[in-house]
């Protein structure tokens, strides 16, 4: 028997209008990026309740390397994604799933790997993320859980939401994430306060993110199970290797998607060390500012994810004028929720560092940076939104030149830069600076390389 997507899933792509398809791919991914957003921001919220500066430290230095297993997940959960929803513009379902086995066992290798170099590179690495001797055991606590032992199901359950959305199957995709981050806000205050001893909070914030993982791991599984042996998304390694050129598709997209969010994370890294050599205060105030910060950013990942099968679909299928309306309403509603963001955080930033810590001169330096980054806001949305443009397209290296021109030429260079020039307030505007440039670049770049809708139709069968 065929591989096979429903009627319902062949109506999100072909028949219905552009807006009601957008409203069902997107309202579960923002759903399930809000509350990824929310479980992140939930162990900083109960363990910023101790009321221990060095606590959060700890917990925020180790954010970036936990996002570098998401963007692992990203080269198999986007590469495969868009890969497989092109495929099926172009109606060649038995190769999606192909591919979808493929990305899948991809996801284990480089998750198991990425573990085991955290375990044993442990102590080196927290020493170039800067763990000084107040943060040093509580980051260790927390990447042993989240990373070391946590690694694979949270890169398994992100890769099988991406694959299960590039079907149609946004609901079910966000779903599992959405369960997953419930549970762990609601395990976080009983291992933190009630089962852990006091003074072993990140401990207690660490085991709940892990089991909340394992969760939402689990609940893909059975998703799968429930979709039947005849659905595209499979795990039967008995289907076969894909053709070359599908792998090569798969990286050429995945990888250029890693990398862009590896030196997103560096980024993060580098603002975490250059701030740690004012105060651990001020360690303490830019990690909280990177949590509230996510809110309208996550917001506009969620818009993407949910935009980005639509847009490959009608590109491979040949369907100029719904790809342009998909394109179009995306990015508008994109930057309406950049500018209220901006609105709600310059008047209420002290509010919404005051939900994490309750420490007077970590609030006011916080509620100061907030009102300088959330300024940046649409500007990195629509850098993002270019990227997934052309990653829908399966332009994977025009991707990843906006992505490494992005950070290495103008964000990360610009820290160092405005660092010496005006010290901590320096690092604070380099965002704006920097994305100003990159937004400039991205459109040039995307009036200049849009592809034609239909080019993939040579690669048919």
């Amino acid at each position: 028997m065929h591989a096979r997507i429903s009627k319902e899933q062949e109506d999100v792509f072909k028949n219905l209008p552009v807006s009601k398809a957008l409203i069902k791919m997107i309202l579960p991914a923002v759903a399930s990026q809000l509350i990824v957003l929310i479980y992140n921001m939930a162990d900083t919220f109960f363990v910023g309740q101790t009321n221990n500066p060095y606590m959060v430290a700890g917990t925020s230095l180790i954010l970036p390397v936990f996002n570098i297993s998401l963007c692992l997940a990203g080269l198999a959960g986007i590469g495969g994604g868009s890969m497989i929803s092109r495929l099926l513009g172009q109606e060649r379902e038995e190769e999606a799933r192909k591919v979808s086995v493929f990305s899948l066992y991809l996801a284990i290798f480089i998750a198991a790997l990425f573990s085991l170099g955290m375990g044993l590179f442990m102590e080196p690495i927290l020493n170039v993320l800067g763990a000084g001797d107040n943060t040093h055991d509580y980051a260790k606590q927390y990447a042993t859980c989240v990373i070391v032992i946590g690694g694979i199901p949270t890169v398994l359950s992100n890769v099988l939401s991406n694959l299960i959305r590039s079907i149609g199957r946004s609901r079910e995709a966000s779903t599992g994430i959405i369960l997953g981050g419930l549970l762990n806000i609601a395990l976080d205050p009983l291992f933190m306060f009630v089962l852990m001893p006091e003074g072993n909070e990140v401990l207690g914030a660490g085991i709940a993110t892990c089991l909340s993982n394992c969760v939402a791991l689990l609940y893909f599984i059975v998703v799968l199970i429930r979709m039947g042996k005849n659905s595209v998304i499979s795990f039967s390694p008995a289907l076969g290797f894909p053709r070359r050129s599908s792998v090569l598709a798969v990286f050429g997209v995945g990888v250029p998607s890693a990398i862009t969010t590896l030196l997103f994370d560096l980024d993060y890294v580098i603002i975490d060390r250059l701030m740690v050599s004012y105060s651990e205060l001020a360690l303490a105030a830019v990690g909280i500012v990177l949590k509230v910060e996510r809110f309208p950013l996550n917001v506009g990942l969620g818009i993407c994810q949910g935009m980005m099968p639509l847009v490959a679909y009608s590109y491979s299928a040949g369907n100029e004028k719904r790809m342009n309306d998909t394109v179009r309403l995306s990015r508008n509603l994109g930057l309406i929720v950049a500018a209220v963001s901006i609105v709600l955080y310059e008047l209420f930033a002290p509010e919404f560092s005051r939900l994490f810590i309750s420490d007077s001169e970590t609030v006011a330096l916080a509620s100061q940076f907030l009102r300088v980054r959330v300024l940046a806001t649409p500007l990195m949305f629509m850098s993002f939104f270019t990227v997934y443009l052309f990653q829908a397209f399966g332009k994977g290296r025009i991707s990843l030149f906006l992505g490494v021109t992005r950070w290495m030429v103008f964000n990360i260079p610009m820290l160092f830069l405005l660092n010496s020039i005006f010290g901590m307030f320096g690092l604070v505007w380099s965002q704006a600076t920097a994305d100003t440039l990159t937004v400039i670049l991205s459109l040039c770049v995307y009036k200049r390389f849009r592809p034609a809708p239909g080019s993939l139709a040579s690669e048919k069968r």
